[in-house]
């Protein structure tokens, strides 16, 4: 036993509720294709071929899935970044696009320009309006936009799952840290496995919400 479980860190599990939703951090060409020099690690270009089944799963029983991507139209635009890379990633362009390998049609898409998916965008308006009160979220990279999403989310009062398998980051190093560190504090940590038979087995409640 480490020093976090004597203090009682992760005790208990956040659970699923009735209305689920999938949120997907910036999978976009800049973070996932090699023709990026911010893109195409392996760890990456893997979370995201994991994460095409359960968006699949996700939509076939009419949950809502709601991708994410940066762009900066110009430095007053960019913050305060540490990574003046990204402020190649304009809006309209290639490395703008979300992967099409984790696209749908029924999908809706935010522009966000600093790390949390709530930050300066609708989503926490969407998720209220569509009756949402479960989180399931996924996307690059887990030590960056992921986790501020992911607290973010369990700040605005979602219970929230993060589908590790479905989330990539620089190196596998960094991945597991933070998602040591999330699951102590704030979200359930599952796999894609988890998600899918979770989302198949409330299809009931979800055609009832609607």
């Amino acid at each position: 036993m480490d020093s976090f479980e004597r203090a009682g860190y992760g005790i208990g599990q956040v659970g699923f509720g009735r209305r689920p939703a999938v949120v997907v951090v910036d999978f976009q060409l800049a973070f996932t294709s090699s023709g990026s020099p911010l893109g195409g690690g392996e760890h990456i270009v893997a979370a995201v071929e994991r994460a095409a089944p359960v968006l699949s799963a996700a939509r076939s029983v009419g949950t809502p899935v709601i991708h994410t991507y940066v762009a900066w139209s110009g430095e007053a635009e960019f913050g305060r970044w540490k990574i003046p890379s990204l402020l190649e990633i304009t809006p309209g362009s290639w490395a703008a696009q979300i992967d099409p390998r984790v696209w749908g049609q029924t999908d809706l898409c935010l522009l966000k320009r600093y790390p949390s998916a709530f930050f300066g965008t609708d989503l926490s308006s969407i998720l209220q309006r569509n009756d949402i009160d479960t989180v399931l979220v996924m996307g690059a990279t887990t030590s960056g936009c992921v986790r501020a999403t992911t607290i973010d989310a369990f700040s605005h009062g979602f219970r929230t799952q993060l589908v590790e398998d479905c989330c990539g980051d620089q190196s596998l190093e960094s991945h597991d840290a933070n998602l040591r560190d999330i699951g102590r504090r704030y979200a359930d940590i599952i796999d894609s496995t988890v998600a899918m038979e979770w989302l198949a087995s409330n299809r009931v409640c979800q055609k009832e919400a609607r």
